[in-house]
C-alpha cells in the first residue's frame, strides 16, 4: 500500500514535470492557442511604464506590448514588475515576455534571450525645431543646460567641447533653464525628455544629437527560438512601417531611429 502510494506520487511528479517541460517548450504555441499574452511591464518608470490618473498602466512599453498582442492575435495581460523582479518573473514562467526598458547585458543573456531592439534609451541634446544642432560641431557656441556631474555632463563635455555648457545643480534647474529660454538646448536622458513632453504636450522639444544610446529589448524565456523569431518578425515590420517611430515620438519626443538588431 505504502509502495503503491510512493509510485503514484512519483508518476504524478513526472507527469507534472512533463507538462511543465512541454509548456516551457511551447511558449509561442501557448500564446496562440490560449489567445493570451502575459507581459511583464514597469508601472513606476515613466514614460516607459506607469499608472496614469485613471489608474490604467500606460507608456511606451505598454504600447509595444499591445502592438505585439495585436499582431499575435492575443489578449494582453499586463503583469506589473519592478526592475529587480522583471527577469525572475520571466524565468519562473509568471510572464511570457518582459517589456520593461530592458537593456542587453552579458550577464542577463545567460538566463534569458532577447529580441531585436524596440526603442531607444539615450542621453541626448534636445532643443527647438528651428535651432540647428544636428551634429556635435553644430553645438559650438550654443548654450546647453546640463546637470552638473551627470552622465550627460561628462558626455557633452567630451563630445562637444565647443558648446557653451551651463551647469545646474539638479534636473529641475536644468530643465527650467531651457524652458525659460536661458539656454538654447538641454542635455537630458530619455526618461526626462519623455516626462517633459507628457507635462507640456505642446513643448517645442526635438532630438538634436545623441550622446549615448543603450536601447531597449524585449526579454524572452531562454531557448525559445520560435518565439524570438516571431517577436523579431513583428518588430521588424513595425520598424519598416513606422509604428515604432510613432510610439517613440509619442512618449519620448523623438523617433526610434536606426535601432540595432
Amino acid at each position: 500500500m505504502k509502495r503503491h502510494a510512493v509510485i503514484t506520487l512519483l508518476v504524478g511528479a513526472m507527469a507534472a514535470c512533463t507538462m511543465m517541460t512541454a509548456s516551457a517548450a511551447n511558449v509561442l504555441d501557448n500564446i496562440i492557442s490560449q489567445k493570451t499574452l502575459r507581459v511583464a511591464v514597469p508601472v513606476d518608470y515613466p514614460p516607459y511604464g506607469y499608472v496614469g490618473g485613471d489608474m490604467v498602466p500606460q507608456g511606451l512599453d505598454i504600447d509595444v506590448a499591445n502592438l505585439l498582442g495585436q499582431k499575435l492575435g492575443a489578449k494582453v495581460v499586463l503583469v506589473p514588475v519592478t526592475g529587480p523582479n522583471r527577469v525572475p518573473y520571466l524565468q519562473t514562467g509568471k510572464a511570457d515576455m518582459t517589456i520593461s526598458s530592458l537593456g542587453k547585458t552579458a550577464e542577463r543573456a545567460k538566463v534569458i534571450d532577447y529580441s531585436i531592439a524596440y526603442a531607444p534609451f539615450f542621453d541626448a541634446v534636445f532643443g527647438g525645431e528651428k535651432t540647428p544642432a544636428a551634429s556635435f560641431g553644430e553645438l559650438t557656441g550654443k548654450t546647453v543646460s546640463v546637470t552638473r556631474g551627470s552622465m550627460q555632463d561628462e558626455e557633452l563635455t567630451r563630445l562637444a567641447p565647443g558648446a557653451e555648457i551651463k551647469r545646474f545643480e539638479d534636473n529641475n534647474s536644468t530643465i527650467s533653464a531651457f524652458l525659460s529660454g536661458q539656454t538654447q538646448l538641454v542635455a537630458i536622458g530619455t526618461t526626462v525628455a519623455g516626462a517633459m513632453k507628457q507635462k507640456h504636450p505642446q513643448l517645442d522639444l526635438h532630438l538634436k544629437v545623441i550622446l549615448s544610446n543603450a536601447p531597449c529589448y524585449v526579454g524572452l524565456p531562454k531557448d525559445q527560438p520560435e518565439l524570438v523569431a516571431k517577436v523579431n518578425e513583428i518588430l521588424r515590420a513595425a520598424k519598416a512601417d513606422g509604428s515604432l517611430d510613432k510610439i517613440s515620438q509619442k512618449w519620448l519626443g523623438a523617433p526610434a531611429g536606426d535601432l540595432p538588431e
